[in-house]
């Protein structure tokens, strides 16, 4: 089956660094194009720590396939926002995941091609931390397809900035297009007094992009209020109007929407 020929921009959110947020900025990221008025797709291709589901509050839901394939889980009435994530398929939600690298890969091949995702605008792929089979097997299956690239997750710190810097490497190495950085964790804002303190450094995203010519795409303050919104499966643009990591995460969107409009 072909059905990402139908998808208009497919983008791969990467980061060579575990827990520096890329599940998060996957979901801000669609429900950012959401709200732009986009048709959105999420797969979560993280086979070991499927987050998504919980993170839309999608626990527990089934998988149900048409005669064109799977169809995706949707978060919304209308069908807007459609995920597929292997956290769908296992009978506890504390089930592990043991498998070789070929059962991953099958798995992901699997995703790639049968899910059925409806002539969507963008499908965010959101990948485990590294540069391991899983990321080549979601390359070489998306080569055809000329994705738009990979969105890159980092925060500022130097450790986390230097395994983004080998996430660089990799992309250069399979021939994926780089749409953007992202400094996720960048500051915390005090809610009463909105001051901004740099708790883990700041602009180590900001300068990797800029060593490497390519878009940095913004930074991402430290809220409680979307720590909060991904634990209970809320739509945290929808319900923290003020909050500066909203600005930064919107003022992302905008810039991505940009990019995107100038890529042949």
């Amino acid at each position: 089956m072909n059905h990402l020929s139908s998808v208009k921009h497919v983008i791969i959110v990467l980061s060579g660094k575990g827990g520096v947020g890329k599940s998060t900025m996957a979901v801000q990221i669609t429900m950012g194009l959401h709200a732009a008025g986009k048709k959105v797709g999420l797969l979560d291709v993280d086979l070991c720590g499927p987050s998504i589901p919980k993170m839309f509050n999608l626990e527990g839901r089934d998988i149900h396939q048409c005669p064109e394939g799977w169809l995706p889980v949707y978060v919304d009435k209308e069908q807007r926002i459609g995920v597929m994530s292997i956290g769908f398929l296992l009978h506890d939600l504390d089930d592990a995941v043991v498998w070789r690298g070929p059962k991953k890969n099958a798995m992901i091949k699997q995703f790639l091609s049968d899910v059925y995702w409806q002539d969507v605008d963008y499908l965010i792929i959101d990948t485990p931390p590294g540069t391991s089979d899983e990321h080549i097997t979601v390359m070489e299956a998306l080569r055809a397809y000329n994705p738009d690239g990979a969105i890159l997750v980092t925060t500022p710190q130097a450790v986390a900035v230097g395994d983004v810097r080998r996430e660089l490497t990799f992309c250069h190495k399979t021939g994926i297009p780089v749409v953007g950085i992202v400094e996720n964790m960048s500051g915390y804002v005090c809610p009463h007094c909105s001051e901004c303190t740099n708790i883990f450094s700041t602009g180590g995203g900001k300068a990797l992009a800029h060593q490497n010519n390519v878009p940095f795409l913004g930074s991402i303050p430290i809220d409680r209020h979307l720590t909060l919104s991904l634990d209970t499966g809320k739509n945290f643009l929808e319900s923290n109007p003020g909050s500066p990591a909203l600005s930064a995460i919107n003022h992302m969107i905008q810039k991505l929407i940009a990019i995107d409009k100038d890529l042949p």
